[in-house]
Order: C-alpha cells, then sequence, then structure tokens
C-alpha cells in the first residue's frame, strides 16, 4: 500500500512537472515547436524523419519492399558480403535524422544523446543484451580534445544503460588522427581509416571470444565501421554487430551505394 507521504511526494512532483511544464514548455528535439512529451518530436519533424522499418536485410539492415522471409539477404549483401555480422540504423540519414544528428555532433546539444540513444536500442534489440560489450567507434585524443566529447562513446552509454550490456570505451583505439570523412570517396575513405585502429593490449581478456556491438552516429560508406571491425575480431571478438543513428541511403550514395567494402 502507497504511504500517505508517497503519495503526497507523488502529488508535489507532478505539480512542480505541471508548473515546470507551463513556465518552460517541452520543446520538439529538432525545431521550436511546442510538444507533449518529453524527448519528443512534433508531428511535422516526425514526419521528416526516414524511418528504417522491418523487413530488412538482415546484413545489412536497409529495407525491403515486402516481407521476404526472415534473415534474407538483400542482392547487394549476397554480392559482397561485409566483414560485420549485421547492421542496424534508426533511420536513413536526411531530413530530421540528418538535423538531429549534426546538432548533436556539432552543435552543442549533448542531451540529445538520451533520445537518440533510446531509439537506438530499439532498433538493435534483436542483438543487444547483457553478454555484450557495447563498445563505441574512438576519436583521436587530438579530436577529443577540440570536441570535448565522442558522439559515438555518449550514444554508447545511454545503449548499455538500456540493455544491461558492458559499456567498454577503451578498448578500441584511434592509433591515428585521420582526415574528417566528410567529401571523400569511398576509396580515399578506405585509404584514409586504414590501421587507424587497435585494440588496447591490457583489455584483450575483455574482448576475447565475446560479442561486440559497435556504436557510431551515422554510417555512410561503411569504410570506418569495417576497419573497427577487423580490429576487433583481429583482437579476439568472437562477432560484431553495428548499430547507427543514421544510414546513408544507398540508393542515394555516389559511392554506388556501399556501405561495406
Amino acid at each position: 500500500m502507497i504511504s500517505i507521504r508517497e503519495q503526497l511526494s507523488s502529488v508535489s512532483s507532478g505539480a512542480l512537472k505541471g508548473a515546470l511544464n507551463a513556465l518552460l514548455p517541452l520543446r520538439c528535439l529538432c525545431c521550436d515547436r511546442r510538444v507533449g512529451s518529453d524527448d519528443g518530436l512534433c508531428p511535422v519533424c516526425w514526419h521528416g524523419m526516414a524511418f528504417i522499418e522491418k523487413p530488412v536485410c538482415h546484413r545489412l539492415g536497409t529495407p525491403f519492399a515486402y516481407d521476404v522471409g526472415e534473415e534474407t539477404w538483400s542482392p547487394r549483401a549476397i554480392a559482397s558480403p561485409p566483414v560485420f555480422d549485421r547492421l542496424r540504423s534508426v533511420a536513413f540519414y536526411e531530413g530530421s535524422a540528418q538535423r538531429l544528428v549534426l546538432a548533436f555532433k556539432f552543435g552543442g546539444r549533448r542531451e540529445l544523446a538520451r533520445p537518440m540513444g533510446k531509439w537506438m536500442s530499439n532498433a538493435g534489440q534483436e542483438f543487444l543484451g547483457p553478454d555484450c560489450l557495447i563498445v563505441p567507434v574512438p576519436l583521436h585524443w587530438g579530436r577529443l580534445i577540440s570536441r570535448r566529447f565522442n558522439q559515438a562513446g555518449a550514444l554508447a552509454q545511454v545503449i548499455a544503460k538500456e540493455c544491461g550490456g558492458s559499456y567498454e570505451p577503451d578498448i578500441l583505439k584511434r592509433q591515428k588522427r585521420t582526415r574528417r570523412q566528410v567529401g571523400l570517396s569511398a576509396k580515399e575513405r578506405q585509404k584514409n581509416v586504414r590501421s587507424a585502429f587497435s585494440v588496447d593490449k591490457t583489455r584483450l581478456d575483455r574482448l576475447e571470444g565475446r560479442h561486440v556491438v559497435l556504436i557510431d552516429d551515422v554510417i555512410t560508406t561503411g569504410s570506418t565501421i569495417a576497419a573497427c571491425t577487423k580490429t576487433l575480431l583481429g583482437g579476439g571478438a568472437a562477432s560484431v554487430d553495428i548499430l547507427t543513428f543514421a544510414l546513408a541511403d544507398p540508393s542515394q550514395s555516389d559511392a554506388g551505394g556501399e556501405i561495406h567494402p
């Protein structure tokens, strides 16, 4: 039975929340329109989110036009299987999803980690769990200092909390400061990240035989993800799945639709 103290506390908390909402109305994560709940999007921005929904390719996570059965591979995955096991993303990198990524990554909107991470947890629920290692794509220390935070790390923390997995930000290291990937071709991206990553030798026992879920905010050609995956598998990981917030639409890619090497 709920005590009188608990009831009063609940009423007080509800009244305080109502007062705060009146003074500081809840706003859409993407724009300045009012919304009715925390971590919400207004109808316009919700409509602008190109959510990726099932059925999808078992390996690449790209949607099918109709249901072709579970664990079906797309023609692209069959022609050139990725080095990772599965990729899942919340939405295509356009519209509202693109605005959220840019605001989070470059606009100082660190509070977006919570709602974005929760969306990602839902998208990756088929391979997330208490036994997996949640590993963010690392930043070089120089870039980390200038940016002040690793957006992949912030997302990974939320996802680990949601699924009960182990957040492991130090297993994977970026040992070479690479050029920004924006504006580079697929081949230039692959060359740019070659030998850029390593596994911390003091944490090899944490990685050996484990299932890793690699986290990043957005995947375009997949060069960074592929380099990280190869490094983790070479360090002893049993398997690597990929979870990102956004995915560049392969059908719109200048690189011929590639999201894997």
